[in-house]
């Protein structure tokens, strides 16, 4: 135990002289691997991180449109803006999904608040679901460069037994690199990827909050104009109404 951790001293001593690119190639193939995770998770959280405006999520030329539509309770045309492809955002895709389920419901627009809750929480997931991606690689990275660990001290462990005990450091210093660097390298994607991650979820959070407010403000100019008209009672649905009879006179 006392020369393994001889030959770490070494081994980390040595690794003062190294520059950023040796430790790169120290890592091997496993390393490699933890660099690409790290380049995909900086790629997907641009993505999202343009994708989570709130002008992308509700333009403010949509949220005009869609006000003046129903302003006019035009409820056909609101659903066909909603529905045409350049104007796909989450605002007109949680309005289109709520108006439609409204026009198929028998309570009409009674139940127009629960429609667009129901469907503001689908969008909502699906951002979350988005940003899935980041989570996964900050959970996976640290077992990667677990694995590589792994792999290194068992090679190190290795030319132990073929050497017979007597290896000298220089045999040993590729292994435990490494098993030392790839633990590094997983650690240091693991972390700020966790934050990213935490930081995206938040973001998703305070600006469906603010687009709340504005998706209120555009359901309540529907709220009394459009509410279907009670149907009267279905005893009373297509019978005819009694037409007083005259009275009759004195027979002779």
């Amino acid at each position: 135990m006392t020369g393994m951790t001889s030959v770490i001293a070494q081994v980390t001593a040595a690794g003062d002289r190294k520059s950023l690119l040796e430790y790169v190639r120290a890592g091997g193939g496993i390393g490699y691997f933890i660099i690409l995770l790290s380049l995909v998770a900086v790629g997907l959280f641009i993505t999202q991180l343009i994708r989570l405006q709130r002008s992308r999520l509700s333009p403010e030329h949509v949220q005009a449109h869609l006000g003046n539509l129903l302003e006019r309770h035009d409820v056909q045309g609101a659903m066909q803006f909603c529905r045409d492809e350049t104007n796909a955002c989450f605002l007109t895709r949680v309005f289109g999904a709520a108006l439609s389920r409204c026009c198929r419901s028998a309570f009409g627009f009674l139940e127009l608040k629960s429609a667009l809750e129901e469907a503001g929480q689908q969008e909502v997931a699906r951002l979350y679901r988005a940003t899935d991606g980041i989570g996964l690689i900050a959970a996976v990275a640290p077992m990667v460069g677990l694995l590589g660990t792994v792999v290194g001290m068992v090679g190190a462990f290795d030319t132990i037994s073929t050497t017979e005990g007597v290896a000298k450091p220089g045999q040993l210093a590729g292994d435990i690199s490494i098993a030392l660097v790839t633990t590094v390298q997983g650690l240091v994607v693991a972390i700020p990827a966790t934050a990213a991650f935490a930081w995206l979820r938040n973001r998703i959070d305070s600006v469906v909050a603010e687009i709340g407010e504005t998706v209120d403000e555009l359901a309540s100019r529907l709220e009394g104009a459009s509410k279907p008209a009670a149907a009267p009672p279905a005893g009373a649905r297509g019978r005819p109404t009694p037409q007083p009879t005259p009275p009759s006179g004195p027979r002779a």
